[in-house]
């Protein structure tokens, strides 16, 4: 216990996961509510195009990915607004051109073997202090950006062709919550990885949909909930040495269906 106290990457991993998380947990109640689950997919995995690219340039692989990952949420909406190809489409062919672009950046590059695998599925232990800044900038930008727009996103979420008859920007809301998404995706990196991070962005709004009904309620619910089973997820994943961003989106997992259970005990009685 005094060891975990006093190790400073532990408090470094600590406060990087309560950030990410509760940014996570507040957009996540969005992410459920429009229905984006899969396009959380292409722009998560799409990151990883951008982390491969800046391996090879030695650059940063975090700002590198977030260019990727933006450039690829604005072709989703893009090709989501414009109608040229349904949105699955779009989002498959974007996601296969990323990763496949990934695989020979990666073929490039002689460091993949020691650096990718954290950036696929999380090293939030390998967190130091210039990560930590980059990771609460962002985390606070984004977290600023919906605050300030709260009302427009949730009246688009429930109602977008009232938004539209209302006289709302939705073209540019659709295009900047998109872009709010892939900086979330990025800063959640760190913390569980390439491809376990759609769980962040899912598993806590579908919780706090069996938890609660009103909007402001379901977002500091699944808030709460995100960054709870992050710092139960790093407890267990010190004490059995286990890989934090697995443990963390299996608490999670676990946690969706004690509330799925708990509703479906409501319903019945």
């Amino acid at each position: 216990m005094d060891e975990f106290l006093s190790a400073g990457f532990l408090h470094r991993a600590f406060l990087a996961g309560v950030v990410v998380s509760g940014l996570c947990g507040v957009l996540s109640v969005f992410v459920v509510l429009r229905k984006m689950a899969f396009i959380g997919v292409g722009i998560s995995h799409s990151a990883f195009g951008g982390v491969a690219l800046g391996l090879v340039m030695a650059m940063s692989p975090f700002w590198t990915g977030l260019a990727f990952a933006s450039m690829v949420a604005l072709l989703i909406e893009w090709a989501r607004s414009a109608g040229k190809v349904e949105e699955d489409t779009a989002i498959g062919i974007l996601f296969s051109a990323s990763m496949a672009l990934g695989v020979i950046f990666l073929h490039l590059s002689r460091t993949y073997n020691v650096d990718v695998f954290g950036f696929l599925f999380g090293n939030i232990l390998a967190v130091g202090k210039e990560q930590l800044w980059e990771v609460s900038l962002l985390a606070l930008g984004v977290a600023v950006c919906t605050i300030c727009l709260f009302k427009e996103f949730v009246f688009l979420s429930f109602d977008e062709a009232m938004a539209w008859v209302s006289g709302l920007p939705v073209t540019f809301l659709r295009y900047f919550f998109s872009i709010l998404l892939a900086l979330t995706v990025i800063v959640s990196i760190y913390l569980v990885g390439i491809v376990l991070v759609e769980a962040l962005l899912v598993i806590p709004g579908a919780i706090s949909r069996n938890l609660a009904r009103e909007i402001k309620r379901m977002t500091l619910v699944s808030a709460s909930v995100a960054v709870a089973a992050t710092v139960v997820g790093l407890g267990i994943s010190y004490w059995l040495d286990l890989p934090p961003g697995a443990v963390i989106v299996a608490v999670l997992c676990g946690g969706f269906f004690l509330a799925a259970l708990r509703a479906r005990k409501a319903r019945m009685s």
